[in-house]
C-alpha cells in the first residue's frame, strides 16, 4: 500500500495541474533567497537586541551616517530612498531613535514639510558598537562563502540593480 501511495504522489507531481514548476522549494532561487534573508535577519536581530536595537534601526542609523558623510544635511525622504524603506516606517523608526537620543530631527530651513536628520554623538558611539556586533555576525554567517566573496557580492549587486 505504501508503494502505491508513493507512486500516486509522484504521478500527481508530474501532471500539468501541479502548482509549481519544480518539485522541491530548494530548486527556486526566490525561496532560497528568502530563507537566507530570514536566517540572516534573525541572527542580526538577536545579536543587536542585546543593545536594544533592531536591524532596521541599525540600518537606518548606518544609512544616515553614510549619507551625512557624503551630503551633509539629510532629509527623512532621502534616507528612506537610500535605505529602500517605506517612508512611514522610516519615520516611525526615526521617532524611536530620536527618543533614544541617537538621532535628531529638525525642520529643514529650505522646506517646511521636510525634516533634516543628524546622528548624535551618542548615536555615533552606539553605531560604532553595533557595527562590531554586525561584523561578528556577518563573519560567522558568511564564512562558507568568504572564498567566493567577490563573486557573491557581485551577484547581489546585480540583483539589487
Amino acid at each position: 500500500m505504501f508503494i502505491s501511495l508513493n507512486c500516486i504522489c509522484t504521478n500527481k507531481m508530474a501532471t500539468k495541474d501541479q502548482v509549481f514548476s519544480y518539485i522541491e522549494p530548494e530548486e527556486n532561487s526566490g525561496y532560497l533567497l528568502w530563507q537566507v534573508t530570514m536566517q540572516w535577519q534573525l541572527s542580526m536581530n538577536r545579536a543587536l537586541g542585546k543593545m536594544e536595537l533592531t536591524l532596521t534601526q541599525f540600518s537606518l542609523m548606518a544609512g544616515l551616517y553614510w549619507l551625512s558623510e557624503k551630503k551633509g544635511a539629510v532629509t527623512q525622504q532621502q534616507l528612506a530612498d537610500y535605505a529602500n524603506t517605506d517612508k512611514m516606517m522610516t519615520s516611525k523608526v526615526l521617532a524611536v531613535l530620536e527618543k533614544k537620543q541617537i538621532v535628531e530631527r529638525v525642520k529643514d530651513p529650505g522646506d517646511s514639510r521636510a525634516k533634516q536628520l543628524k546622528i548624535t554623538d551618542k548615536g555615533v558611539e552606539i553605531l560604532r558598537e553595533a557595527y562590531r556586533i554586525v561584523k561578528q555576525v556577518d563573519d560567522v554567517f558568511f564564512k562558507n562563502v568568504v572564498k567566493d566573496k567577490i563573486v557573491f557580492d557581485d551577484l547581489l549587486v546585480r540583483l539589487i540593480k
